[in-house]
């Protein structure tokens, strides 16, 4: 297998309430590298954990220099930690993990021997997704959903776990959106991509903090960021309502012509106007979403908010 030399990687790490795992992701994950003879930094994010998180990264710190910490101010969401995280990374390889070791650490010489091919990205495609069968069934639908709506095609069982080089991270870092869909800016960047199927594990211990809510909020990111189909449909719908409502009207002229009599009934008069008013409402909403990410977006605050370093 070949392995850089003289070369540094970074390992970019988003953590919130993980203390039931990142001792042991330490662990692992220095073992692994250690064994490779190159630099590394273990850049860990944390979101605004109220556990021991902290406190047992900053233990490890102490003992190993290449163990850094960035403390964000509050939660900010995965998205602007990792954002963070590369922004402060100093490697000539990015990898991205997560700590919950589903994602094994022994995987990481592969993708170094993966993007040393001359990729600029490399992804990380799992065999087969260990989860309960309501997560999986939620996460198909969810990716589905998604690159229909977005247009990205971004594979379904795409992992966390991706490696890519130092002029992919500087083109990354451009891109200073405040709604961040990782992946969603991952594919706009384009460059060379690769693939890697891993083997992923169990979890090691906790719960996903991945759930039904975070998967809609990153779905509705990925869509008003990265695409206007909802307003193509919008418009859509409403040529369609508009040319069947003009048909009915003709309709309704010709059967007055003929003389033919019907009592309108009240009850389907209010269906009617109850129905179009809600899409009015749906549509409204859908315009009132990107005027919303547009004035997020000429604020131009700060992307993140940082409480303190360690070995930064």
């Amino acid at each position: 297998m070949s392995i850089i030399h003289k070369k540094k990687i970074s390992l970019i790490v988003a953590v919130y309430f993980e203390e039931d795992c990142i001792t042991q992701f330490i662990k692992e994950t220095e073992a692994v590298l250690k064994t490779l003879s190159i630099d590394y930094e273990i850049i860990f994010i944390d979101d605004g954990s109220t556990d021991n998180t902290v406190l047992l990264i900053k233990e490890s710190a102490k003992t190993s220099p290449n163990i850094k910490l960035i403390e964000l101010s509050y939660n900010q969401g995965k998205p602007i930690a990792v954002s963070s995280g590369i922004s402060y990374a100093t490697g000539h390889y990015l990898l991205c993990m997560d700590p919950d070791l589903q994602d094994p650490p022994n995987e990481i010489p592969n993708f170094i021997a993966e993007i040393e091919k001359g990729y600029d990205l490399v992804f990380g495609l799992r065999k087969e997704k260990r989860d309960s069968f309501i997560n999986r069934l939620q996460s198909k639908i969810f990716w589905r959903f998604l690159n229909k709506l977005s247009g990205l095609q971004i594979p379904e069982n795409i992992a966390v776990m991706r490696i890519f080089n130092r002029k992919f991270a500087n083109k990354f870092l451009e891109y200073s959106e405040q709604s961040r869909f990782i992946e969603g800016i991952f594919m706009h960047i384009g460059m060379k991509r690769g693939s890697l199927l891993i083997e992923q594990q169990e979890r090691f211990a906790g719960k996903s903090k991945f759930n039904f809510s975070r998967k809609k909020s990153l779905a509705l990111d990925a869509i008003f960021d990265f695409s206007e189909i909802p307003l193509k449909i919008a418009v859509k719908i409403g040529a369609y309502l508009f040319v069947g409502s003009l048909i009915f009207l003709i309709c309704i002229f010709i059967s007055k012509l003929l003389f033919v009599d019907f009592q309108a009934g009240w009850a389907s008069i209010i269906c009617f106007i109850t129905l179009f008013s809600g899409l009015q409402l749906i549509f409204t909403g859908i315009a009132a979403m990107y005027i919303g990410r547009i004035y997020k977006e000429v604020k131009k605050r700060p992307l993140y908010s940082i409480k303190e370093l360690t070995n930064l």
